[in-house]
């Protein structure tokens, strides 16, 4: 029981439990049992034996075998947190501090292409892309096509290139799902038009290793409303034809992303020009609630259709 308790936090330390902090996306475990467990310690703390009653039912149970099962449950979860004496409460998951400059923050550039245009009617990622920024350039990319588990649609093909045949022999994705979500990890996460691509790498890593994924989300889209109020659209297409940014692999996920991720940084720099330079001046920038400060045309561009 307590006597195992300084190697069981041992064990959890090293798992990431004590010192994981940082802003950007992490990922928590989705189970009935996590639920009930936060649920549980929602109201007051808990003692890890307790909890372990609650939780698992156990009425009469080694401490030892409730101390671990409890840990090997929550003990990388950053939504709860337990002191020396084994007690478990909430914790607030790191977050971004509102006036964190957006060129010290990382950035996560994700495209990916998929058998349709919805998740809850079971389309499925064909292809993901993350391309990762940090300190105003490209620091590292992670592609790969996916095997989704059924047919591909021809119109899908048409559009993409990508048919049944190319993905018969790549990874599923619970095959790289790790690499997916260590690119992701501790970055804002960045798409055009973000909603789209969250919904599938949300769903994905639910269906594959039982996380969802929480956190900050930027979407160029927005983004380009704010920066480039004269342009008329604010397509992947005429966003880089604005910027002068060649798309090599158009409807294609790492093509994609790298043009993305060339667009958000010129954008992010249209942005600091008329003062918007912190993530709380980027939210507030992007709901209307904050005026910029008279800027420059961005890039020696003007706006165009």
């Amino acid at each position: 029981g307590r006597s195992q308790l300084p190697a069981l936090l041992q064990w959890w330390e090293r798992l990431g439990g004590e010192g994981v902090t940082g802003p950007g996306l992490d990922f928590a475990a989705d189970s009935s049992l996590v639920q009930r467990a936060l649920s549980a310690i929602r109201g007051t703390p808990m003692p890890t034996e307790v909890l372990a009653r609650t939780v698992f039912g156990l009425k009469q149970a080694p401490p030892g075998l409730a101390s671990r099962l409890v840990y090997e449950l929550l003990g990388t979860d950053r939504r709860v947190e337990v002191d020396r004496q084994g007690v478990w409460r909430l914790t607030a998951v790191p977050s971004l501090g509102v006036d964190t400059q957006l060129d010290e923050l990382d950035y996560a550039v994700v495209d990916v292409e998929t058998t349709g245009s919805s998740v809850t009617r079971g389309a499925r990622i064909v292809e993901i892309a993350v391309v990762q920024v940090s300190g105003g350039r490209v620091s590292g990319e992670f592609e790969s096509l996916v095997n989704p588990g059924l047919a591909i649609p021809r119109w899908v093909s048409r559009l993409t290139g990508i048919d049944s045949g190319m993905v018969a022999g790549a990874p599923r994705f619970e095959d790289v799902a790790g690499v997916v979500q260590e690119n992701l990890r501790g970055r804002v996460f960045v798409a055009h038009n973000v909603g789209f691509d969250w919904r599938f790498v949300a769903e994905e890593m639910r269906r594959s290793r039982s996380l969802l994924p929480s956190g900050p989300r930027l979407c160029t889209v927005k983004l380009a409303r704010r920066a480039l109020p004269g342009l008329r659209r604010r397509g992947l297409d005429s966003l880089a034809r604005f910027y002068d940014v060649e798309i090599v692999g158009r409807h294609r996920a790492g093509g994609d992303a790298r043009a993305t991720a060339s667009i958000l940084l010129r954008l992010l720099a249209a942005a600091d020009r008329q003062g918007v330079n912190t993530w709380r001046n980027l939210q507030q920038w992007l709901t209307g609630s904050l005026a910029p400060t008279p800027a420059a045309p961005p890039d020696g561009h003007t706006a165009e259709a």
